[in-house]
């Protein structure tokens, strides 16, 4: 359960900081912006580690498929993000990752919450 929590907590934050990044970049803040940009890669490897540590706990218990589909969808999500973040500094155009970071990212959720609920029961 600890772990979990450790996973969402990483995650969460970053997400703020992949905001944080973006509002950066669009602003003009090169220097900003790559210092969230490399605090926000290294919290990429914190939800890897601990979503890692989650689907080698539980996959085996609560149905491996699901737990490969969220790890898989997990990965595209920050793939997305740092697509979006690389293509903006670039001055290049964003609109199909966009798109694709929200239906992962949804993906993700759903079957982080809904589906393989392990201690975190947000919606009953």
């Amino acid at each position: 359960m600890y772990t979990t929590h450790a996973h969402v907590t990483t995650w969460v934050i970053a997400i703020i900081l992949f905001v944080i990044a973006f509002a950066l970049y669009k602003s003009g803040n090169t220097k900003g912006s790559k210092i969230v940009h490399m605090i926000l890669r290294l919290f990429y490897i914190l939800v890897i580690i601990t979503g890692g540590i989650l689907f080698f706990k539980f996959q085996s218990t609560f149905g491996p498929a699901l737990y490969g589909m969220k790890l898989l969808g997990g990965l595209l999500v920050i793939g997305m993000m740092e697509m979006i973040l690389t293509r903006i500094k670039k001055g290049k155009g964003t609109g199909l990752f966009w798109l694709l970071f929200i239906i992962f990212f949804v993906a993700v959720l759903y079957l982080g919450f809904v589906k393989l609920r392990m201690g975190l029961h947000p919606f009953g």
